[in-house]
């Protein structure tokens, strides 16, 4: 019998289907992928499952029995968490609090039984195999081991089935196989776990089904032994995409960026690159290795100790942001919620607003000491066109956009101010599939215009497919400058962990 089973799920919101019918099947012990583009209908299921969402109708059993969940709490007191990829734990609180918040243990009088917590929470950790202290603060902890708290707090609670929604997002290789051991055996345990992800790569290694997601319907549910990615993919997206990363032949041109031995106290060690018009530089590394830090420096945003910067062969100075884009550079940052976007406010607004400052474009948004508001409006439209952004309107805000049209009204921005060096830190974090295939088009498109393209990722087929050149860096350190043509994972893998300091240029 299976431990959860959904049949014929509807959900409604205004104007949309979010789900139509859905059913799902989780069965006790096994790791089931659920997977669709953004929008297919995933966090709406989820929400639906565990108390967020009320179902407009459709049928959910647990172990049998009818249910319906009306608060998250009661689902969590049924044995069903959720592991979000913003974890929900409180940073300045210790790990067996956090375990058992909601749920500490007390004595008789009522008071918290601290002795017990920290023995029972510390029985969690060792069943987890991790060896740090349940009275290390959250905020000490990296974050595959805030993760690890994350399945320590379901475990406490009995879970007896987790969501984990994108789990690998920000984790390296090391604590990615790390995850994968506890995921074997929380399944030997008899817990059942249904994995969210945009890696296909992962969900071929650690599942045993797919369900797939599309426009609010049910696909398909398989083994994974009887399929593979590119079905997956062409049933996700409803079309081929066997082509998934488009490249392009383009010949580089002149050096647009030069850093020359760039320094900053124990963060980046004299670090030198260039970047060529026409050409994508990809830059790779675990976790911690320094690579946001060279291009927020880079792009002004963080102060270093020593160095140079050149764009086409003059020397610059970068003091802060607005320095960065009057040179023409410009930063898609990975947290594209917290720094790169407007939230509450329209894509034409987030779409003009550098426009706005820039010294080179600002005179074309201006009549006299007043903004232009049609020429705004005008801009905003001519990139919402030329990077095919989704949206019903100019006015809609750029929180309700999918992470995919999301990262497009980022790059509009930055294109309506003319930047010539770009930016990209993990452009794909968070994008289903068929966005990604865009973002890459995009990039290529704008190389081939005469930009050159610097690109963070921490997905290697994405470096190795994207990128002409390839930096990898540990520890702040380049240990590796690789043409494309003749780099591997392994080699890639091998290099982010040398402790080699590369004193060239490259």
């Amino acid at each position: 019998m299976p431990v959860l089973e959904v049949k014929g799920l509807r959900k409604h919101f205004a104007g949309v289907q979010a789900l139509n019918g859905v059913d799902f099947v989780l069965k006790k012990g096994e790791v089931h992928a659920l997977v669709g583009e953004n929008g297919a209908g995933k966090s709406t299921l989820i929400k639906s499952l565990t108390g967020i969402y009320r179902p407009d109708g459709g049928e959910i059993l647990l172990d049998g029995k009818p249910y319906a969940p009306q608060h998250p709490r009661e689902a969590f007191d049924l044995g069903i968490s959720v592991i979000h990829q913003e974890l929900n734990l409180l940073p300045e609180l210790d790990v067996a609090a956090n375990i058992f918040m909601g749920n500490l243990p007390t004595k008789r009088n009522g008071l918290i039984d601290k002795k017990r917590m920290y023995e029972e929470a510390g029985h969690y950790l060792e069943l987890l195999g991790l060896d740090f202290s349940p009275r290390t603060k959250i905020k000490k902890l990296s974050i595959s081991q805030a993760q690890m708290v994350e399945i320590a707090k379901s475990l406490s609670h009995n879970a007896k089935i987790i969501f984990m929604d994108e789990p690998t997002s920000s984790l390296s290789p090391t604590e990615q196989e790390k995850l994968f051991q506890v995921i074997r055996e929380l399944k030997e345990r008899g817990v059942s776990i249904t994995y969210v992800s945009h890696r296909l790569e992962e969900i071929m290694d650690i599942c045993d089904r797919v369900t797939i997601l599309r426009d609010g319907q049910l696909v398909t549910s398989m083994d994974i032994k009887d399929t593979n990615m590119d079905e997956i993919i062409n049933r996700m997206v409803g079309r081929d995409l066997s082509n998934r990363y488009p490249k392009m032949q383009i010949t580089p041109g002149e050096t647009l960026l030069e850093v020359k031995h760039l320094s900053k106290n124990s963060v980046l060690h004299d670090i030198s690159f260039s970047a060529r018009a026409g050409e994508i530089l990809g830059i790779s590394g675990f976790v911690g290795a320094g690579r946001t830090e060279l291009v927020r420096a880079v792009f002004g945003a963080d102060p270093v100790d020593s160095g140079e910067i050149w764009i086409e062969g003059k020397k610059v100075q970068i003091r802060n942001v607005t320095d960065a884009v009057n040179h023409g550079i410009a930063l898609l940052t990975e947290d594209r919620k917290n720094q790169g976007l407007l939230l509450n406010m329209s894509i034409k607004d987030n779409i003009s607003v550098s426009g706005l400052n820039c010294v080179k474009t600002k005179q074309k948004f201006f009549k006299g000491p007043f903004v232009d508001k049609k020429a705004v409006a005008e801009n905003a439209k001519y990139y919402v066109d030329v990077i095919k952004i989704k949206t019903p309107s100019l006015k809609q805000l750029v929180k309700n956009l999918s992470g995919g049209n999301q990262q497009k009204v980022i790059l509009g921005k930055w294109m309506s101010v003319n930047a010539k060096i770009i930016i990209f830190d993990e452009p794909t974090r968070g994008i289903d599939i068929g966005a990604k295939a865009e973002i890459y088009t995009l990039m290529e498109q704008l190389a081939k215009a005469g930009a050159a393209i610097i690109m963070i990722s921490s997905e290697l087929p994405e470096i190795l497919n994207i990128s002409d050149r390839i930096l990898v860096m540990r520890y702040g350190h380049i240990t590796a400058r690789l043409a494309a043509r003749e780099a591997t994972e392994e080699l890639i893998i091998h290099y982010c962990a040398k402790e080699v300091k590369d004193e060239s240029t490259a």
